[in-house]
């Protein structure tokens, strides 16, 4: 019995590692395991509330009429060019990005089966109103995610 979790342990950290591996030389600032876990939370809500542009051709779109909120990226794609563009957006409009370690994750959280390069979570839905309570907790949570990321960045350099 012991031994089946010991497996599983290892099966977890054996993908874990090709995870990392597979990471893109510009995935930085990367997400912790803990980060990466809240961000990918507040992905899910985001998704389920309609505050979510998902794809680089969207993201980009959203970032080019002036919307705002977190831009997450994966750190996994190949060929790594469909991306390199979309940091230096979000530095341009001022909107704080971060990487994850997989699109399938970032998609999982989505909401969608197909993997995604990226996703901005907007602080409010592009349509329609929320209930206030559900604006605050994604906001709360947003800040949170919002707030670590300069850490990150800060200890690039």
């Amino acid at each position: 019995m012991g031994s089946d979790s010991e497996a599983e342990k290892s099966q977890q950290k054996e993908k874990e590692r090709k995870k990392m591996l597979a990471l893109a030389p510009i995935a930085k600032p990367l997400a912790g395991k803990k980060l990466s876990k809240k961000t990918l939370k507040l992905v899910r809500k985001a998704s389920e509330h309609k505050c979510l542009k998902r794809g680089v051709k969207e993201v980009v779109k959203s970032i080019r009429r002036g919307h705002k909120g977190l831009c997450v990226i994966a750190g996994n794609i190949s060929p790594i060019d469909v991306i390199t563009h979309v940091p230096i957006l979000c530095e341009e409009a001022e909107i704080p990005y971060v990487y994850v370690a997989s699109k399938e994750d970032l998609a999982t959280a989505g909401a969608t089966k197909r993997p995604t390069c990226c996703v901005l979570v907007l602080t409010k839905p592009a349509k329609g109103e929320l209930p206030p309570e559900e604006q605050e907790k994604i906001k709360a949570d947003y800040s949170q995610i919002v707030s670590d990321v300069p850490e990150l960045t800060s200890s690039l350099f």
